[in-house]
């Protein structure tokens, strides 16, 4: 079995670690769902969280045999479909307490609900290192750039940015960094930054203008700006004060599995504020090796990316990599009150299947990177005359 895993072992052996381990909290922090709102059993969350870690490692294992450079077609082939999923989302129009929530899209046959943002997030991130690694060849105008490459980006931004300002500030910071390293002209960065500014000024301005015009979480970011700046125990900061409480509760060695007492009061003590949860069960040991695991894991990216010499898969080491490391320090800082809440679940622990889904795809790609990182030495022209190949050639 193990002789049929490919790519970096040390990377396989991190996401197995944290694979296990997140049935401990996972199913200890349900019972707020059993008890406190009277949904399902303990037993019920655990068999789902088990079958989605399942389905993601079953596309993990598939996708990470996929030789990396086919992912160059299936990027732009994806970039459209994900466009017009993402318009789809937004005009559900669902609004909860006259916010956006519009996130999801509802898979009928299955009774699923899926979100598109993290789809278009790794879309986004393949696609971008397909047109940035050809700048080494051939320097692109602004203006040609601007059409291929920006107009896309800020499309997906724009469509992500009501419903969930974490995720596009996220997408559109890690695009600049991936310019960035690939050497695209400083001057055309700068140019951008004015586009992007200019961009959200609008937004607000509509927002002001028109309130109705579409709908939005303006209010919900302000809040949460607000109550994070005036640290007061208020009722916005319920959950925040809830998750310093378990923190604090946990002191060294923790509670022990399954004896925290705020998952039951805590809302999102299985996704949001699973951090605290672990912390108060597992001490302040559990929650440093937690931090460590994760550092570990950036690591092994920094490595892979390192050892590739393609320019395409080291961008997208970094840009599907990275991101997800983001994404668990931006966790751990909401429920340590170092950053406003934001809503962004602890990659490959919290419940949730299309946050661990897109994880397990992201870093099935990054697995086919590092088994096929050889490639490029000129071992293997198989794919020359693959369909996707010949797309992102003509691209």
């Amino acid at each position: 079995m193990f002789k049929a895993l490919k790519g970096d072992k040390v990377l396989w052996g991190i996401l197995a670690l944290l694979a296990i381990f997140s049935f401990l909290p996972v199913f200890s922090a349900s019972t707020n769902l059993v008890y406190v709102i009277g949904k399902g059993t303990p037993w019920g969350y655990l068999l789902k969280h088990l079958i989605i870690l399942v389905i993601g490692f079953i596309l993990m294992i598939s996708i990470h045999r996929i030789p990396f450079r086919y992912f160059k077609g299936i990027s732009i082939l994806m970039l459209p479909v994900v466009m017009l999923l993402l318009i789809y989302t937004a005009s559900q129009g669902t609004v909860i307490d006259g916010a956006n929530a519009s996130r999801w899209i509802r898979i009928p046959i299955v009774g699923l609900s899926f979100q598109t943002s993290t789809l278009a997030s790794v879309v986004l991130m393949v696609y971008s290192a397909t047109y940035l690694s050809k700048i080494g060849n051939e320097m692109p105008t602004f203006k040609s750039s601007l059409l291929r490459f920006w107009f896309p980006v800020f499309i997906i931004v724009l469509l992500v940015f009501p419903s969930n300002l974490s995720t596009a500030s996220l997408l559109f910071i890690m695009v600049f960094i991936l310019s960035f390293i690939a050497g695209y002209p400083i001057r055309y960065l700068i140019n951008i930054i004015g586009i992007g500014f200019v961009s959200i000024l609008l937004f607000f301005l509509l927002i002001n203008i028109f309130p109705g015009i579409f709908s939005n979480r303006v209010d919900t970011w302000i809040n949460r700006i607000e109550n994070f700046t005036s640290g007061e125990s208020a009722d916005g900061n319920y959950q925040v004060a809830r998750a310093k409480t378990a923190i604090v509760t946990g002191k060294i060695f923790g509670l022990g599995a399954g004896k925290s007492r705020m998952k039951n009061f805590l809302p999102q003590s299985s996704s949001d504020f699973i951090y605290a949860i672990i912390v108060e069960e597992y001490g302040l040991l559990g929650g440093i090796g937690l931090i460590v695991i994760y550092i570990l894991l950036l690591f092994r990216i920094v490595v892979i990316s390192h050892k590739t010499l393609d320019i395409f898969g080291k961008l997208t080491v970094i840009g599907l990599g990275v991101p997800v490391i983001l994404q668990a320090f931006t966790n751990i800082g909401v429920a340590l009150q170092v950053l406003p809440v934001t809503g962004q679940n602890l990659p490959m622990i919290s419940s949730g299947g299309t946050s661990a889904w897109m994880t397990c795809i992201s870093m099935g790609i990054i697995l086919s990177i590092s088994a096929g990182r050889k490639v490029e030495k000129g071992e293997n022209h198989s794919d020359e005359n693959n369909p996707l190949s010949i797309l992102s050639e003509t691209y």
